[in-house]
């Protein structure tokens, strides 16, 4: 959800003209210099009145969209995206999201797997939020685990360190599925 909603929103802000776009990306910007912590104590009232607490998905919709992710692909999608394609598409009689599927998209995939990799390591080192919002032990995050097998009194240590190579296996395979498109994204700004 965070790579398409952030492609989309870069592509409004990057190639489509709305009043007040650019006061939009300048909020959307200074969001990300409040940090995390500071939105916790409401974020968790807020899923405590909806029932949430305990549940995976008061960890999931929060993190549907980020800040970072829209900003990225704007500044991708300024420079990826030429605007004579753009044209050319609505020359074809192309309407703005069938233009953003076939032009934007395809040229924009680089940067998706980038985010897409930096949102999954995200995702997948949280240690604050569901350490706040998953009381019970049947639901905690693989972090969350390692972390008491870390911290109980006498830790096994031989357990702790397997548990965290399995903790970092999946970020590792990740990486190697989109190793190319990572490599592409990082080497297209130098063409």
């Amino acid at each position: 959800s965070v790579v398409f909603f952030s492609t989309l929103a870069g592509w409004a802000f990057a190639k489509l003209r709305f009043r007040g776009s650019k006061w939009l990306l300048v909020f959307v910007v200074a969001t990300m210099a409040v940090p995390m912590q500071l939105g916790v104590v409401p974020l968790y009232i807020l899923f405590a009145d909806l029932g949430w607490t305990g549940n995976i998905g008061a960890i999931i919709i929060p993190a549907l969209t980020s800040a970072f992710g829209v900003f990225w692909m704007t500044q991708y999608m300024q420079q990826a995206v030429p605007d004579e394609l753009l044209e050319a598409a609505r020359m074809d009689g192309a309407n703005s999201f069938r233009t953003f599927l076939t032009v934007a998209v395809p040229a924009a995939r680089p940067a998706m797997a980038i985010l897409g990799l930096f949102t999954f390591m995200m995702a997948w080192t949280d240690y604050l939020w569901p350490l706040i919002v998953l009381q019970t032990n049947e639901n905690k995050t693989l972090t969350l685990v390692v972390s008491s097998l870390a911290s109980s009194y006498y830790p096994d240590y031989g357990v702790v360190m397997v548990a965290t190579v399995l903790a970092t296996l999946p970020t590792i395979i990740v990486f190697f599925l989109l190793q190319r498109r990572f490599v592409e994204g990082l080497t297209g700004s130098v063409k």
